[in-house]
This record gives C-alpha cells, sequence and structure tokens, in this order.
C-alpha cells in the first residue's frame, strides 16, 4: 500500500514540533546543567541501540550568548565611542607619520582598527591592574596591533607625543616606540613579546597553568587574575597556537581566555576563503575541551534574527565561506540584499523595509561593544575550563577605501588626504580641513569629559595597563653548605656532569631559603636524567592531585603526582616547557616572586628545536637555567644524528642575554649555578644560562686550591694544569667531558715526546668572545687599551693553541684571533652517528690521539721535531691521512 508522502510529512513535521517544545519547556524552566543533561540521555540512548550520530562540534554561525541572555551594558556608551575613535585615528597617525619621514619603516594599521572595540572593553570594564598590591591581568597583546595600546597610553599621559612621532624609530634623542611588544626595550611597559606568529597563544596557556602553579603550591594568591591573550585568526594556523589546547581544558584553567580577532584575512588574502575561520576554530577548541563563545553580529542582526522564525537566515548565515563574507564586508546595499538576501523570497522579505544604508551598517560582531562586553561577562564567570571568543571583524574597519577588508589591508601604511578626511569624518575627530592631510595627533584636554572618564575607568580597575614590574623581589641566597660537596673529589666514584647537575638541583629544591622557588622543568625525560629520585622528594605538580595509584606504587622512585608538586613534568613538549620557562623566568616581574626554573631537556632539542622561545626568553627578561643534558656530540654513545648535539653553544652566541658553559666539572658546574643565583635573584641581573651536562661518567676531581680559579670559571676559562717545562709555549684547550681527552693528550706527550704543554678548561666559549668584542669596541674609542681576558690568561708571547671541543670548529674559532700564534680548532663538524663515544671521538679526529699529533705536527712546522719523530708518531698514534672527512659523511 502506497504511504501518502504528504501524510508523512505532517506527521514528521508534528514530531519534531513536538520535540521542539518540549526542549523549549526545559530550556524555560530549568537550568543549563539540565538540558545537557537530557541531552547526554538522549544521545546515550541512541548510542546503545547501535545508531552512530554524525555528531557536529559545530553550532549555528550566530552569536553564541542571545539577546535575551545579554546584560545591560554598564559604561557611557557614546564616552567609550569618542575614546575609542581617537585612539583609532592616533593609531593611524603614527603609522602614517612614520612613513612619511622615513619611506618603509613600516607600521600596522589595520589589525588594531579591526581589534579596536575588542581592546577598548576590555580596557574600560574587564581588565585590571595592580594598583591595589594585588596580582594584575596578564594581557598577551596581538604585536600587530600595538599603534593602538600606544594610542590609548597618550590619552593616559603614559606616553608623550615626541614618543608617538617617533615610532619605529627608538635612537631618537627625544625615545622613540618599538614596533611590536618588547619587553627588553621597554622594560617598564610590555610583559610579553608576541608578534613572533603562534608563540603567544602557547604562552599564555602555560602563563595560565603555572599561575595555578604558584596558587597550589601556596605562593601566590590570586584566585580573580586572568590571562587574555589577544590572538589572530590567521595566526591560528601555527602548529605552537594550537598545541596545547588540551593541557589548557585538563587542567581546568578557568583563569584564560582567548580572543581570536576573526577578520578573516591574513598577510595575502584570507584566512579560509573556501571555508569558515570561526566554524573551524569553534569545532578544535570545543573538541579540546573550551568553552567557545562566538561573536559573529552586531545588534542591528538581532531584530533580523527574531524574525527568522523557520531559520532561513541562520541557514544563509552558515552556508558562506569566508571568501564571500569579506566579499560582503566591502560591498554596497544593493549588492547585500541581492547576494546575500536575494537567495530566498523568505529572506528577501526580512529586509523588505531596510534601506541600502541599512543593509551596508549591519555590522560584525567584533565591532559591538554590546556584544563584546556579554562575552567577556560570560567568560570572566566560566569555571572550571578556559574560554575561547570568536569575534568577527572587518581587518583594516574605518579605512574605507584605502583598505577595508581588502587583500591589501594589512601593508596599509600611507593614507592620502582624501582618505585621511574619510577616516576623520566617520569616527568625529575635531581636526580641521586644514590640518587634516597632516595626519596631525589628537588629545583632548586633561578636563575633558572622555579624559576623565578613560582615567576614571582605569582607577576603578587598580590601574593602568600595560605595565611591567621591574621592582626587586625579596631574596636570600641559598646555604654555602649546598655547594660544597661538589667542591670535593668524588673519590674513586665515577660521576656524569647530569648526575651532579641533579644531585644539587635535589639539594636546592630542600634549602630553607629558595627550596620552594625552584621550578624543575622537563619534558618527559626525567629518568633519562636521572632526575626520577626527585619524584618521591618533590612531587609531580598535578592541579587534581594524584586520582590514581601508580603501577610502581611499590617501587622507591614511584611517580608519585600531587596538588603542591614542584616539577613540571610537561610530556613530549619542548615548546610546551620552554614556555613553562619563560612564564617561571618571568615571575618575578609579573607576581614579585623569584621562581627559580631549571629546564633539563636533550640539548639538541635546545637552540635547534625552540629558538623562537629562546629569543623570546631573552626579549621577556627571563631568567632561570637551561641545562641542555646529554649534550655533546661524541658523549651521547649510540644515540646517532637527531640526538647528538655538535651546535647549541654556536646558536647561543646569538643570544646577547645568555651566558652559555660547557663544565668539565662538578665543581665548575656548582660554581656557574651559584654565580647564576647570585647574579640573576640577588644583584638581579635579567639575563639566564645555558649549561651543557653530559651522561659521561668519570671521577671528579676536587677544585683547586687557587684564588683565580673560580673567576676563570665564571670568565670562560682558567689553567687547570700548570707546567714549569712548558719551553715550546704549548696550550691544550678543552671543553666539557673533552678536557679529559686533552689530559690524557698531556700526559702522552710528556710521556713519549717529553713535552710538557699547559692544559686549559674553557667553560665558556661564549663569554670569552663576548667580552673579547666589547673590549675590542671600547678599544676602538679610547687611547688607553683594555686586555680582554683571553689576554690576561694567556699574555703575548707568542704560542701554540690546541682547542678540542664536542662542538663544530666554528665556537672555539670564533676567538682564535686573540690568542697569540698559532690556534687549531679540533670539532664535530658533521653529522652524528650511533656508535660508541671512543668511536666517535676517533671519527670526529677530537680524541687524545689528535691532540697529540696536532701538537706535534705544530712543533714539526716550527722545526722543533724532525720528520722522523713525525712519522712514527703518525703510526703509533693511527692517523689515517686517506681518512673521510667527517664533515662530509
Amino acid at each position: 500500500m502506497a504511504v501518502d508522502t504528504n501524510e508523512k510529512n505532517k506527521v514528521t513535521a508534528f514530531e519534531n514540533r513536538e520535540w521542539l517544545d518540549s526542549i523549549d519547556y526545559v530550556i524555560k524552566n530549568s537550568d543549563p546543567e539540565r538540558v545537557e543533561e537530557i541531552f547526554e540521555l538522549l544521545r546515550n540512548r541512541i548510542s546503545e541501540n547501535g545508531i552512530s550520530l554524525n555528531h557536529q562540534l559545530n553550532t549555528l554561525y550566530i552569536n553564541t550568548i542571545p539577546k535575551n541572555g545579554e546584560s545591560k551594558y554598564p559604561g557611557n556608551r557614546e564616552l567609550e565611542r569618542k575614546i575609542k575613535s581617537i585612539i583609532r585615528w592616533n593609531a593611524m597617525a603614527m603609522v602614517v607619520q612614520a612613513n612619511r619621514k622615513k619611506d618603509g619603516i613600516g607600521g600596522h594599521i589595520s589589525t588594531y582598527a579591526s581589534a579596536a572595540t575588542l581592546y577598548e572593553v576590555g580596557f574600560n570594564h574587564f581588565f585590571r591592574g595592580g594598583d591595589d598590591d594585588k596580582p594584575a591581568d596578564i594581557i598577551y597583546f596581538q604585536g600587530h596591533a600595538s599603534p593602538g595600546i600606544y594610542a590609548r597610553s597618550f590619552l593616559e599621559g603614559r606616553i608623550s607625543e615626541k614618543m608617538l612621532e617617533n615610532f619605529r624609530r627608538e635612537l631618537n634623542p627625544d625615545g622613540g616606540l618599538p614596533s611590536y611588544p618588547h619587553p627588553r626595550l621597554m622594560q617598564d611597559y610590555w610583559q610579553f613579546p608576541t608578534v613572533s606568529m603562534g608563540l603567544a597563544p602557547i604562552m599564555a596557556i602555560y602563563q595560565a597553568r603555572f599561575n595555578k602553579y604558584l596558587q597550589d603550591k601556596g605562593l601566590l594568591k590570586a584566585p580573580n587574575q586572568k590571562v587574555w591573550a589577544f590572538l589572530g585568526d590567521g595566526e591560528m594556523d601555527e602548529p605552537e597556537s594550537m598545541g596545547a589546547l588540551t593541557l589548557a581544558s585538563r587542567e581546568e584553567l578557568d583563569n584564560l581566555i582567548f580572543v581570536i580577532n576573526c577578520n578573516l584575512q591574513r598577510l595575502d588574502g584570507p584566512v579560509r576563503g573556501n571555508g569558515s575561520i570561526i566554524q573551524e576554530l569553534e569545532a578544535a577548541f570545543k573538541g579540546a575541551g573550551w568553552n567557545v563563545i562566538k561573536v559573529a553580529q552586531g545588534e542591528n542582526w538581532d531584530p533580523l534574527l527574531d524574525k527568522d522564525k523557520n531559520g532561513a537566515l541562520k541557514k544563509r548565515l552558515g552556508e558562506l565561506v569566508d571568501g564571500e563574507r569579506q566579499k560582503f564586508s566591502i560591498s554596497g546595499g544593493d549588492y547585500i540584499r541581492k547576494e546575500f538576501f536575494g537567495k530566498s523570497e523568505e529572506l528577501k522579505a526580512l529586509v523588505k523595509n531596510m534601506s541600502d544604508e541599512d543593509l551596508e551598517k549591519l555590522r560584525r560582531g567584533g565591532h559591538d561593544p554590546q556584544k563584546v562586553f556579554n562575552a567577556y561577562k560570560k567568560a570572566v564567570n566560566t569555571k572550571n575550563k578556559p574560554t575561547v571568543i570568536l569575534a568577527q571583524t572587518i581587518k583594516g574597519y574605518g579605512l574605507g577605501e584605502a583598505g577595508e577588508g581588502r587583500n591589501i589591508t594589512h601593508q596599509q601604511k600611507k593614507l592620502n588626504e582624501e582618505e585621511l578626511m574619510h577616516f576623520r569624518d566617520r569616527f568625529n575627530i575635531p581636526i580641521s580641513d586644514e590640518d587634516v592631510a597632516k595626519a596631525p595627533f589628537y588629545r583632548p584636554d586633561e578636563k575633558s569629559e572622555e579624559i576623565k572618564y578613560l582615567i576614571k575607568r582605569r582607577k576603578e580597575l587598580q590601574g593602568f595597563l600595560p605595565k611591567r614590574n621591574r621592582g626587586k623581589a625579596k631574596f636570600e641566597m641559598p646555604e654555602s653548605k649546598v655547594f660544597e660537596e661538589f667542591f670535593r673529589s668524588s673519590g674513586k666514584r665515577e660521576v656524569a656532569t647530569t648526575q651532579a647537575a641533579v644531585q644539587l638541583l635535589s639539594k636546592l629544591l630542600k634549602d630553607k631559603n629558595i627550596g620552594k622557588l625552584v621550578v624543575p622543568i622537563v619534558p618527559d625525560e626525567s629518568r633519562t636524567f636521572g632526575m626520577d629520585a626527585l619524584f618521591r622528594q618533590s612531587g609531580i605538580y598535578a592541579h587534581k592531585g594524584q586520582l590514581y595509584e601508580p603501577v610502581d606504587r611499590e617501587s622507591l622512585l614511584y611517580y608519585k603526582e600531587a596538588k603542591n608538586g614542584a616539577i613540571l613534568e610537561e610530556g613530549i613538549t619542548e615548546a610546551g616547557s620552554m614556555s613553562s620557562f619563560i612564564a617561571a623566568g618571568t615571575a618575578y616581574s609579573t607576581h614579585q616572586i623569584n621562581c627559580i626554573p631549571f629546564y633539563v631537556f636533550y640539548s639538541m632539542f635546545g637552540f635547534q628545536r625552540v629558538g623562537d622561545f629562546m629569543w623570546a626568553a631573552a626579549d621577556a627578561r627571563a631568567k632561570g637555567f637551561l641545562l641542555g643534558g646529554t649534550a655533546g656530540r661524541s658523549t651521547l654513545a649510540g644515540e646517532g644524528l637527531q640526538h647528538q648535539d655538535g651546535h647549541s653553544h654556536l646558536l647561543a652566541l646569538t643570544i646577547p642575554t645568555v651566558r652559555a658553559y660547557d663544565p668539565a666539572f662538578a665543581f665548575e658546574l656548582a660554581v656557574i649555578i651559584r654565580d647564576g643565583i647570585k647574579r640573576m635573584y640577588d644583584n638581579g641581573e635579567e639575563i639566564f644560562y645555558y649549561i651543557t651536562v653530559m651522561n659521561e661518567k668519570y671521577k671528579m676531581p676536587p677544585m683547586p686550591a687557587r684564588k683565580e680559579i673560580e673567576t676563570g670559571i665564571i670568565n670562560g676559562m682558567y689553567k687547570y694544569r700548570s707546567s714549569q717545562k712548558n719551553k715550546h709555549n704549548i696550550h691544550l684547550l678543552g671543553s666539557g667531558s673533552i678536557l679529559n681527552e686533552a689530559l690524557k693528550a698531556a700526559d702522552m706527550l710528556k710521556k713519549e715526546y717529553d713535552i710538557f704543554p699547559e692544559v686549559w678548561s674553557v667553560t665558556s666559549y661564549k663569554m670569552l668572545y663576548d667580552d673579547a668584542v666589547e673590549t675590542e669596541r671600547v678599544n676602538r674609542f679610547n687611547e688607553e687599551k683594555r686586555k680582554s681576558y683571553i689576554e690576561e690568561c694567556v699574555g703575548t708571547d707568542l704560542g701554540t693553541f690546541i682547542a678540542a671541543s664536542d662542538y663544530v670548529k666554528a665556537l672555539p674559532l670564533s676567538v682564535s684571533r686573540w690568542f697569540p700564534g698559532k690556534f687549531t680548532a679540533l670539532g664535530t663538524d658533521g653529522f652524528g652517528l650511533s656508535e660508541h663515544r671512543d668511536e666517535l671521538r676517533e671519527h670526529f679526529e677530537i680524541n687524545a690521539n689528535h691532540i697529540v699529533w696536532e701538537t706535534l705536527l705544530n712543533l714539526y712546522y716550527q722545526k722543533k721535531i724532525n720528520k722522523t719523530v713525525l712519522n712514527q708518531a703518525k703510526e703509533k698514534l693511527n692517523i689515517n691521512s686517506d681518512k673521510k672527512s667527517p664533515a662530509n659523511i
């Protein structure tokens, strides 16, 4: 019997109405949790019956918060609009003026133009300063929006007009402003560097988690402090941007708020021309467990959405791709009527009483203070999960024909007189027609309603932002006995410097003065570095504590998680670990707490893997210790090409505030770390340390009882073994565990050839390089010549210097010209190999045999030994003239 299709459709429609009426009743009479409970019950029942749902993580392309769920805007909308317009003008004028004075100086107009409302609602109603001695909110400002932040500070009286005039001209005698947020360059103002795309999102996540860490350890009372990260939609393509989302939800970081400015454009064109970036990000964040708030449409869409009873408008909004949305943002009302609303009679009817001008003014949600305010309000009150706000805006909003919503917008630096007129008129800036072409800055009178309102709002929110605290936090050095053990011999016991570092870290964690301030950080390699002994002693931080019994509970070194744990065991993420290092290393400024991070990692995955984060740490003025474990290209037996580090110390040369060391002995390590704690936390120097430590075990000697030793260790080199019989003036330089090869070579030369070289421990080529270069610079400007530290050590007599290290030859060669005489570098140029360390050292030609050979060869060239002696030595030392270069394998 044929089924009546019309009748079936009627039944279906009736059933649908019943379901919708039922859920409407629950929504009206219950709370959201009850609605979710019913939804879960239905979904589970469907699943129990073997029906697979094509579950969508996306919601409709409309605002998450409906009109009837909004609170009334608390501020003076008209005054705030005026203030925002003035800031827009000054931000634009700053870039335009700069590029008129010096073509190509750069700057960005369009990012802040699109994000102005997002920032201003925050500044006027949410961002808390720190004037009340409570922790201020931490804000990661989008780098390209910096002109707008400067422009607001100008109205607040914090930045002078001269500084605005010198935007991107920092060397000007009157002062200037850096291009982007740089704490290194504006140390009282910016907190975090953010313009290197992708770093701000992950840094903000780990900062929020670190704030919880400090609270759980009882070091910080800041239950209401928020971490805000203002990001671009194109920026979210960076792997680091999305790489730690699940950490934020797993750790229930309700103190974290992402605000993603979805202006749908990147540098070259649409972010997702054929897709929808807001829907894509919603699904990603929701799937990762975040609270997602979409701010897609402004207030003047509300009447249309309210009349959209059958969902035709909602459907049309959702079926657009971003390339179309971008096109609509620059189109006239007639085009919008035809191409957007003209797709159905139902849509046409919605706008039949609206003029073309009305259609052009349909605003995007990110430009509507009412919508943004309610999104922020919901975000700050969300519990137990982080929030992301996806705010749709127009890039270059207000620029009109000069670049609003166009693919060239990001590069816009200049505006002609007509375009300036348009900008002025659109935002009602009181500048005359005669003056507008100059793009002058404008600041209302100090007693104006705008300035009084702006200052009042910031006072009520406890002070101005951005602001970086430079006050020196209280600090007391660790007890001297912590270090004393390492100045003594290890006796018959063989110890690796990695072991010594972990033992020292263990003692520091127990120290009564600084124990609570020490923050061990490791990316899932604790057992590799012998740090598992710290599990039981200090615990692994977990906000929820340990909810299970670990499988190794009966063992002494079981995996112990604790709410007050000290160790940040980050899992397999060097980027995340570096973000924690930056959060801990800047706590002296953000929280006035002298946290001392020790980030221990495979040295190969340091500067090479996350060099951008290392640079950001320097920019942020971070302090702390980076310990490159299992370091060197020949000390790490068996691991091979992608694990053996022969170049991190060379890369360390590029960062001015890094003090890089390659110690050989436990006493050297202890001296360096004690000096580092003193300099960074007692003296307040804004530097950080990179120290390589090895897994090769050998007997640790006592610290020589000479007063100059400690100075030498810190400055980069000292004479470990002297010789009164060094008639040929030969000096063997060794670093890290290769110092042992230099000592062995010295013994061979003494025993076999009656040659008595002196042996130097070079703890830091970077320290030697930095000192020599600076000494040379000073001497260029002064008649009285200073000596470099190298010259103070070795004098001016011509000699033979042979430097062997586990790193590329370029490292010792960087200082070679300051040594008098012949300087030869032996190093590990080339790729690593899976082999035992003895074979690796022979392969890279850095072992004792090659040091001896190089010494004898130099003496032969100096006619101090004959050819017979050289040939006999070559055979005895197994020197192969036909051996292929290790650099070419």
